[in-house]
């Protein structure tokens, strides 16, 4: 009978995948369709299924209709639920005007300095002129202090008390959901899909703005508030606020009260999955539940001797109810992340297994709970946790761990094998979602699991009740923390692999699989054998005497990544956005470890942030790249390594592609010229191409050119003004180019049609942020590109651009490669 659990699973997990795969999506009527014909049609085959479940070939048959209703079942199911959340994104005409909105705080804020972040649940809101417009359900809202504003005196910063349930009234303004589309790259637009955040935008506080209005206290999300009680509970006990932040984020669930250097610490040593809320910590408190319920259970009959309660409901059965019940209590308290999820459901099916005197082999409890959760968020699909939790269990689960250990000696020997069988059949897993794992984390781990789950774990919870175990815990935390940094400090103690295609990672999966099994040992071998792909892999290279420019997606900045055959440079490193995290950390680092890039020079074209904000976090991966710059001397920057001046006439050729600096001259450093002025201007300059190259996908068959014996450059420009311009012109350099980065984001202070009429571009990339307060690109400078048949590409609505010399005609768009129907269009 059971059995049909295992197709049911698969099928449901099948469907989910592949309706995340659709670009677009359908009429809400069309799933609706589609579930009620999967569901008729189910409905007939347990009619016939007592004919068709004999022997053999109907059985299989059988089997297989069942996977295949129930994928369709899931992939409509899915389908409805994204269609009807699409519906209530926000008006395109709201966007970036003043809005007056009446809501309640929803979850725990997150403190920045002086500013904070948090959900917010919209009850009404008016226009400027005070009609009530229609706004998503929920917003995600930033409130800046005064640093973020200028400095400006007249800003009122966030409150010190700004709570979950708190009934609140200000100016906000609002953007549809916008993130940064680049290879291999985080996908933001994705993870405000699946919070059920439609819009994110930020109050307004100035001098001429609406004051916030706090409009009273509500008995509305109890659970944040309470979370947020005790989180000011560790704050004013631990003084250090870095530990209090990981006592906060392992008691309460707040991963944002990591500071980002730990973070960095915790995923070199490769336990960033204990210093959040996961399976281990909850399971081992649902363990510690039954353990003590089944204790009083079978003693029962000492307080109640008539009536034991053991006659109506057996300890085992009362034992795991209640430790479902504990479990999904701190899951729930805890922010309901996918790895809990993951063990609330995994012990929920255990209960009732053991409620209804069942048990079902390993693969179907673990297939079954896989269900349950994509039946409740498909999106887990496409979550890194999802796939570490869930594969994690299932090799334990193969390799027969999950046998209880009698003795403590079977129990070490138990953690031993468990740790080694994570740390080797994970690290695939690792390289695939991260491009890199910790060489480290056997040792770690090791050391840090127990610690945590047997010490740290405990005395935060200890602190509920009695408040001083916190500052034990942060005791406890301070010397782990202190080796974790010991360990993360060697030279060896990552290794990154530039990301595998999805054969490679499918077949390292199946192979770690394999080998986690208690299989014959040549099996194991061949299983083993099937990682080779993975850790081999090289990313393709542009051809000698080519070269390629991919133009990163980061906001308001620049950052363009050029690759020859066996070399790299990155011009620019995009913007800081905060004192915590800037471009480098967030998208530059990811992309060069994804490639498996290793720079050979830095350009950093002058001091302004939105050019150089990234460069601490890209020189600290790449210390053996040089830096060219026109950062002046006494610059803070120039305190992270070595840089070099970029002047006019320097220049060098890697395989067969010449680079030359056009701007600035010796002279200029004499002059008080600002920033801008500055730029370091670099020409890329290809061999000649042999034949006609008009690409295959052109974005504009109307710009295509005919490329036959003539040399193909590209330009970048910095944010030169219309004055640098002029002087490039009158140096007499070659100036031609096919492809070019605008100068200045598209600024009126730029690109004027002298400049353009001696570049002659066929590209022209404008990095700049979306909807950002600049205005760039501006509508005049993108009509005189336009006049001259410029196909003009914009990075927040392409994504990250790839240009390739040898198709100079084709322009390659990451939003247009990976488009999802939950990615923002406009």
């Amino acid at each position: 009978m059971f059995s049909v659990i295992t197709p049911l699973a698969l099928g449901w997990i099948a469907g989910t995948a592949l309706q995340l795969q659709q670009a677009q999506l359908w009429a809400g009527e069309v799933y609706w369709g589609l579930g009620a014909a999967a569901i008729a049609v189910a409905f007939v085959v347990v009619r016939v299924s007592r004919v068709l479940s004999g022997a053999g070939a109907q059985a299989a048959v059988w089997f297989a209709l069942v996977g295949v209703l129930s994928g369709a079942l899931a992939f409509a199911q899915a389908g409805a639920r994204a269609s009807h959340y699409a519906q209530s994104a926000l008006n395109p005409a709201l966007e970036g005007r003043t809005l007056h909105v009446v809501g309640i705080v929803i979850n725990l804020p997150q403190r920045m300095e002086d500013s904070a972040r948090f959900r917010f649940e919209v009850e009404s809101a008016r226009d400027s002129d005070g009609a009530l417009v229609q706004l998503p359900p929920q917003l995600l809202l930033g409130w800046y202090g005064n640093r973020l504003n200028g400095n400006d005196d007249k800003v009122q910063p966030p409150p010190a008390d700004l709570r979950p349930g708190d009934r609140w009234q200000w100016a906000v303004r609002l953007k549809a959901p916008h993130g940064h589309i680049n290879p291999h790259g985080f996908d933001y637009e994705l993870w405000l899909w699946e919070q059920g955040l439609q819009a994110t935008g930020y109050v307004r506080n100035g001098a001429k703005d609406l004051p916030p209005q706090w409009l009273g206290s509500t008995w509305a999300h109890p659970v944040e508030r309470l979370r947020q009680r005790v989180r000011s509970a560790i704050d004013a006990r631990v003084a250090d606020r870095a530990v209090a932040g990981i006592v906060s984020a392992l008691l309460v669930g707040d991963q944002a009260a990591i500071e980002r250097a730990d973070w960095d610490v915790f995923r070199a040593t490769g336990v960033a999955h204990l210093m959040a809320i996961s399976g281990l910590h909850i399971t081992g408190l649902a363990w510690l539940a039954a353990l003590c319920v089944g204790w009083l259970w079978r003693r029962s009959d000492v307080w109640s001797p008539r009536k034991p309660w053991s006659l109506w409901l057996p300890a085992p059965i009362a034992a795991s109810a209640c430790a479902a019940a504990v479990a999904l209590a701190y899951a729930v308290f805890t922010g309901w992340g996918v790895p809990a999820q993951r063990t609330v459901w995994m012990l929920a099916v255990v209960t009732l297994l053991r409620v209804y005197g069942l048990r079902w082999p390993w693969v179907q409890v673990w297939l079954s709970v896989c269900a349950v959760v994509l039946a409740l968020d498909p999106w887990a699909l496409m979550q890194a946790g999802f796939w570490l939790s869930f594969v994690a269990v299932g090799v334990l689960f193969a390799s027969g761990s999950h046998a209880p250990a009698t003795t403590l000696w079977a129990a070490a020997q138990r953690m031993w094998r468990e740790q080694w069988l994570m740390s080797v059949c994970l690290a695939p897993l690792t390289l695939l979602l991260f491009h890199q794992v910790s060489v480290v984390g056997l040792f770690a781990n090791l050391l840090a699991v127990p610690w945590v789950t047997l010490v740290v774990t405990p005395l935060c919870l200890l602190g509920l009740v009695l408040p001083f175990a916190w500052s034990l815990a942060a005791e406890a935390l301070q010397g782990l923390v202190w080796v974790l940094k010991a360990c993360a400090g060697v030279s060896w103690a990552q290794w990154s692999a530039p990301a595998a295609p999805l054969w490679a990672g499918a077949a390292a999966l199946v192979g770690m699989g394999v080998w986690a099994m208690r299989l014959p040992m040549w099996l194991r071998c061949f299983g083993v054998a099937l990682v080779l792909p993975v850790l081999s892999w090289q990313t393709p290279r542009p051809a000698h005497g080519m070269f390629e420019l991919v133009a990163a997606d980061m906001g308001q900045g620049h950052a363009v990544l050029v690759r020859t055959a066996t070399h790299s440079l990155l011009y620019d490193t995009g913007p800081r956005y905060s004192a915590e995290t800037d471009a480098g950390q967030r998208v530059l680092v990811p992309l060069l470890r994804a490639w498996g890039e290793r720079l050979d020079r830095i350009v950093i074209s002058h001091q302004d942030s939105d050019h150089s904000g990234g460069a601490p976090a890209v020189m600290a991966m790449q210390p053996q790249a040089d830096v060219l710059t026109s950062i002046p001397s006494e610059h803070p920057l120039q305190q992270l390594g070595a840089m070099q001046r970029c002047e006019r006439g320097q220049s060098w050729t890697w395989d067969g592609v010449q680079f030359e600096v056009l701007h600035p001259s010796a002279a200029d450093y004499t002059r008080n010229l600002k920033p801008n002025a500055l730029s370091c201007v670099l020409r890329v300059t290809a061999s000649r191409l042999q034949a006609s190259s008009t690409g295959d996908v052109a974005l504009h068959p109307t710009h295509a050119r005919q490329y036959k014996d003539r040399t193909v450059s590209a330009l970048l420009a910095g944010d030169i003004e219309a004055a640098q311009e002029q002087n490039l012109l009158e140096s007499g350099q070659a100036l031609q180019a096919d492809w070019l980065l605008v100068p200045h984001h598209g600024s009126a202070t730029s690109s004027t049609q002298a400049f353009l009429d001696a570049v002659q571009p066929s590209v022209a990339i404008v990095q700049a942020g979306y909807r950002n307060r600049f205005g760039h690109p501006r509508p005049d400078v993108l009509r005189r590109y336009s006049d001259l048949g410029v196909l003009v590409v914009q990075i927040p609505r392409c994504g990250a651009s790839t240009w390739r010399s040898e198709q100079p005609n084709l322009v390659q768009c990451e939003r247009n490669q990976r488009q999802r129907y939950w990615q923002h269009v406009f």
